[in-house]
């Protein structure tokens, strides 16, 4: 229980712990100082310990996108792209229109669908779905731990 509940709350940010494997070795019982609460924070200890020994990393979703907009706003977009983090696999050219696909973190694409029809007089579409996990960049990364932080002592206070 102790590991598990540790796993959910994590030790960078509060984020859940993933792809992770957790052995046993070695323990004792005592008939009076053994409990369930005591092995359960024996665990938690144990398990921060070892995690922040091995330098874990916080990772974000990353979907694939496709956005399909006449050649005329190819240039806006595939610079939005770039500024939100995205990865230009590549483009496809249809009927009078450009697919573009990118892969781009899912945080970077809040409130698209708005600065999407903003761009393209509201011509333009996307569709989206999750691709897969990447390690956030660490100047994003130390930006969030700090956040969950101040939050924390916000919310102690």
């Amino acid at each position: 229980k102790g590991l598990r509940e540790a796993l959910e709350s994590g030790v960078l940010a509060g984020y859940p712990v993933v792809d992770i494997k957790a052995s046993l070795y070695d323990g004792s019982y005592h008939n009076v100082d053994s409990s369930e609460m005591a092995f359960k924070i024996a665990a938690q200890m144990a398990f921060k310990k070892g995690v922040e020994q091995a330098k874990p990393v916080l990772l974000e979703p990353v979907m694939a996108v496709e956005v399909t907009v006449s050649d005329q706003y190819m240039g806006d977009i595939m610079g939005d792209m770039n500024s939100r983090r995205g990865r230009i696999l590549g483009m496809e050219p249809g009927n009078g229109v450009q697919i573009i696909k990118a892969n781009v973190p899912l945080a970077e694409m809040l409130k698209y669908a708005i600065d999407l029809r903003s761009m393209t007089q509201g011509r333009g579409s996307f569709v989206m779905k999750f691709s897969h996990y990447e390690e956030v960049p660490v100047h994003i990364a130390e930006q969030v731990i700090a956040t969950s932080k101040a939050e924390k002592v916000a919310a102690e206070n």
